[in-house]
């Protein structure tokens, strides 16, 4: 990796208007736009169609298709963990638990940013043995950061109390 960025949550956004009011919503880098993706998959469990509303603020100028909405929710549907286990704290066996606030690290590495305007930037879950990725679009325009593309919500480490095995 060549940068690590650590973000620091004291409270959680329960909606599109008050993540935009966070500091990082200025977008201006793919570091941010990053943690704050992370930040609104945690929405989730409470309030799919919040989590789906901060995203889509989170994709600027190209909104959440249906398609993008179902994979989602096929991913997290009774796996909300996934999501908690990429902050620190979160363990698998505490559940994947995080401790507040909420913290977590976005990385990029030498192949990041091989494409102009586009940018693949990297989380570490704790019940993965590699780090899962998300791409990101560059607004020349604005010089802001949009989500793009989800790539870390394949399956991770069962969270102990749900393991047979552990």
């Amino acid at each position: 990796m060549n940068n690590k960025q650590t973000f620091v949550f004291p409270t959680l956004p329960k909606n599109a208007a008050e993540l935009m009011a966070l500091p990082e919503a200025s977008l201006d880098s793919p570091f941010k736009t990053t943690a704050l993706v992370m930040v609104a998959l945690l929405r989730f469990k409470d309030s799919v169609e919040d989590c789906y509303e901060m995203l889509d603020a989170l994709r600027g100028p190209d909104p959440m298709t249906p398609y993008a909405k179902s994979f989602i929710k096929e991913r997290l549907n009774g796996k909300t963990y996934k999501v908690d286990s990429f902050f620190k704290g979160a363990t698998v066996e505490n559940d994947y638990t995080p401790t507040v606030p909420y913290t977590i690290d976005v990385m990029d590495n030498p192949y990041s940013f091989t494409n102009e305007n586009w940018a693949t930037m990297f989380v570490k879950s704790s019940g993965a043995d590699s780090l899962r990725q998300l791409r990101l679009r560059r607004k020349p325009s604005t010089n802001q950061w949009f989500l793009n593309e989800i790539q870390c919500l394949s399956d991770i480490r069962t969270p102990a109390a749900s393991d047979p095995w552990a």
